[in-house]
């Protein structure tokens, strides 16, 4: 059955939001939450379900997890009309000093975590022919940052599945869009695994910008502004390719970066990063 005629019976549009339980996904899950929706919260570790909110033990690193929760969904509320792909990690350090095993991690997190949850969704949205999806990317999937190389590339490759992605399933009614935070005062800063080796050339250079970075996090906005933005991309009729969220001046930069030659972004960047 169209999902489109299911919403118009009157029952509540079905949200399936992965790293729900803390930070952005968190924030997200209870806006759509109060708006309405009966979402589903995935997580490796979960709250009791409460209210609208209904969450599933889920690692975005493990197929198989992600199609039972999906089925489960399926079969207990007909459909999935909204994905909200938020699970994410990150890692920050030196290219030299990162071991293969922790860059092989954050990209199987942020960038393959995302695409798993995407593919379980997509042939009951397929079916459906409708669906919107949202993936949760990062300004710095625009901006490459000083020691957060792996984080960046891991946004970065989103960012091509994204455009990627859309062309395909257009046809069948499914809509992609990824959303690109700055900072936003959550728990990823405290959660961040940093790579900094006492005895390493770049520890001082490291020490100097991950303290820029944090503090600018620690400063952040809201993530409950982030969910409104994407409470109110949901509630459009057609989803844009790519939104950025967050202060201004960051949003401006990853604009700046277009316009401008890239050795006056570049130098800009090394000014205000101290490196």
């Amino acid at each position: 059955m169209n999902r489109k005629t299911d919403r118009q019976t009157g029952k509540p549009q079905i949200a399936f939001v992965t790293g729900a339980t803390s930070g952005l996904g968190k924030a997200v899950a209870e806006k759509l939450a109060a708006q309405g929706y009966l979402v589903y919260g995935a997580a490796r570790r979960i709250p009791p379900s409460m209210g609208h909110i209904r969450y599933l033990s889920v690692d975005v690193q493990d197929e198989s997890s992600l199609q039972a929760a999906v089925h489960s969904i399926v079969a207990e509320s007909g459909g999935i009309d909204v994905l909200v792909a938020c699970a994410g990690m990150g890692i920050a350090g030196p290219v030299e000093d990162t071991e293969m095993s922790e860059i092989e991690h954050q990209m199987d997190v942020n960038f393959l975590g995302t695409v798993r949850t995407v593919k379980a969704c997509l042939s009951t949205m397929r079916v459906q022919r409708f669906g919107k999806i949202i993936v949760i990317g990062s300004i710095a999937g625009r901006i490459g940052m000083p020691f957060q190389a792996f984080y960046a590339a891991s946004k970065f490759a989103l960012e091509g599945f994204v455009e990627s992605l859309r062309h395909e399933v257009r046809r069948f009614g499914i809509q992609v869009c990824i959303v690109e935070p700055g900072d936003f005062k959550t728990g990823f800063t405290g959660a961040r695994k940093k790579v900094n080796r006492a005895d390493s050339v770049y520890t001082s250079a490291f020490e100097r910008v991950i303290a820029i970075q944090e503090h600018d996090e620690q400063h952040g906005s809201d993530p409950k502004k982030a969910a409104s933005v994407i409470a109110g991309l949901l509630a459009r009729r057609h989803l844009p390719a790519r939104r950025s969220v967050g202060k201004a001046f960051q949003r401006a930069a990853a604009f700046l970066k277009r316009i401008i030659p890239y050795a006056w972004f570049e130098t800009f960047y090394r000014v205000y990063y101290k490196v």
